[in-house]
């Protein structure tokens, strides 16, 4: 008889318990679903970035040297004063446009200052290439720059070319 009861005991939680277990593995189901659907891919837009800036070196003629990061640059003037480094506080003025021409940012003619420790990659160790006075122009691999998210209106994966004058070492 404990056994009858046991059992009709069990079987009036059975449908309920069904719907719990149910439940639960349809939450996890969707939970799975969600998180693999808003990872983004991770780009490597290592390569792609090497060939557009040659191509825009090679276009625009530039004497553009390499350095080990992948940052390209060019000495239009090397400029007389102060040298600055990866930790000065400096102000410059510049243009930042992609490779197709098209601005994103630029400074007055008196420039801004900032600490290069508080700036893109590419900043902090172009930058330094320069003496006061100095100007010239820095091709920034994403990876130097914003990287592989879009940033105030920069699209991920973009190359980055700034004009830059070094007004002053601070």
């Amino acid at each position: 008889m404990v056994f009858s009861i046991a059992t009709v005991t069990f079987s009036l939680y059975l449908p309920s318990l069904n719907k719990f277990i149910m439940k639960k593995i349809l939450f996890v189901f969707t939970l799975v679903l969600i998180i693999s659907c808003s990872k983004e891919k991770e780009v490597d837009y290592v390569a792609q970035n090497e060939e557009e800036i040659a191509a825009y070196v090679a276009k625009n003629k530039l004497n553009a040297q390499r350095s080990g990061s992948g940052l390209y640059y060019v000495i239009n003037e090397a400029g007389t004063g102060k040298q600055p480094t990866a930790t000065s506080n400096v102000t410059v003025a510049y243009k930042g446009y992609f490779t197709n021409g098209s601005v994103f940012d630029q400074s007055n003619a008196d420039g801004i200052s900032f600490g290069l420790q508080q700036v893109i990659r590419g900043w902090t160790e172009g930058i330094p290439y320069f003496k006061e006075g100095g100007s010239g122009i820095l091709l920034v691999p994403a990876h130097l720059g914003y990287g592989n998210s879009d940033y105030s209106g920069i699209p991920g994966g973009s190359v980055l070319i700034f004009e830059v004058k070094l007004i002053k070492v601070n």
